[in-house]
């Protein structure tokens, strides 16, 4: 079977894990022969930041060089902010998106579920539905889709959360981003997680990594203990028709202010290389 036969939705990585600019970002994802792109940041600056003439050179820039853009990621409800800071910075940062979006031809909006900042855990549970509720709607409006991923906040690390999120959000406009490299640094099982969510995932990140915490160290995909290859198998299995996405953190890790830089390409497109292998070896 052909790795371009599977995942229906291709093969894709997060840009700015090869490199900081625009350019270098679309290049390396051609190198790769891909014709997908997910986008977070161009020059260190977050996509929904960019000021009208950064969007509209972003936006030739990818239709010039014959590029989807898979995702847009925000950094709503993520690891650098908690539930209790102001609903408004998240509702004019997916406006931005919006907006964005639609010039761009994509519909989905990677968020993630607030990290808690000291509320009893039934507060902090309704404050994030309550948050994420009025998200989804202004996404639907729009016609895109939320994608929450299994990194930072309430439902992050939980398939029982995940799920429970979206049942008590309760709109199409909400959907899983699910990253297989994200169990190791967080201490849980991707593939059993990923096991109980695989009809609901809308995407995918792919990573690895070995030790825990603190200590994570990333690694090729199929070289470190995220189980990329059963999380792989549990998707085509699962009947899985998203994209599956690199975000090797090899030489970028933006949570610790770590950027990539000249040297980011390369481990970016070793990156690619090897998950194109794994996918061709994905049973049927």
């Amino acid at each position: 079977m052909r790795a371009e036969s599977w995942p229906a939705g291709g093969l894709a990585g997060i840009g700015d894990e090869a490199a900081p600019d625009l350019d270098g970002q679309l290049a390396a994802v051609r190198t790769l022969g891909w014709q997908a792109v997910e986008l977070r940041t161009v020059d260190g600056h977050a996509v929904a930041d960019l000021d009208r003439p950064g969007r509209d050179r972003l936006v030739r820039a990818v239709h010039a060089a014959e590029l989807r853009v898979v995702c847009l990621d925000s950094r709503i409800g993520g690891w650098a902010g908690t539930i209790t800071e102001p609903l408004d910075r998240d509702t004019e940062e997916l406006t931005a998106l919006i907006g964005l979006s639609a010039e761009l031809g994509t519909r989905f909006v990677r968020i993630m579920s607030y990290p808690n900042a000291g509320l009893p855990a039934a507060e902090w549970r309704s404050a994030v539905v309550d948050r994420i509720r009025v998200l989804a709607d202004l996404a639907a409006a729009a016609g895109i889709t939320l994608l929450h991923e299994n990194c930072a906040g309430w439902a992050a690390t939980s398939a029982e959360r995940s799920l429970e999120l979206l049942d008590a959000v309760g709109s199409p406009a909400l959907r899983l981003l699910f990253d297989v490299g994200n169990g190791v640094a967080h201490g849980y099982d991707a593939p059993s997680m990923l096991a109980e969510l695989v009809p609901f995932v809308a995407h995918v990140h792919v990573k690895d990594a070995v030790g825990e915490g603190a200590g994570t160290t990333y690694t090729l995909p199929g070289d470190g203990k995220a189980g990329v290859a059963e999380c792989l198998r549990l998707l085509r299995a699962g009947g899985y028709a998203g994209a599956l996405s690199i975000e090797p953190h090899l030489a970028t890790r933006p949570h610790e202010g770590w950027w990539a830089d000249v040297t980011g390409k390369a481990s970016f497109i070793a990156a690619g290389r090897r998950l194109a292998e794994l996918v061709e070896g994905t049973p049927c």
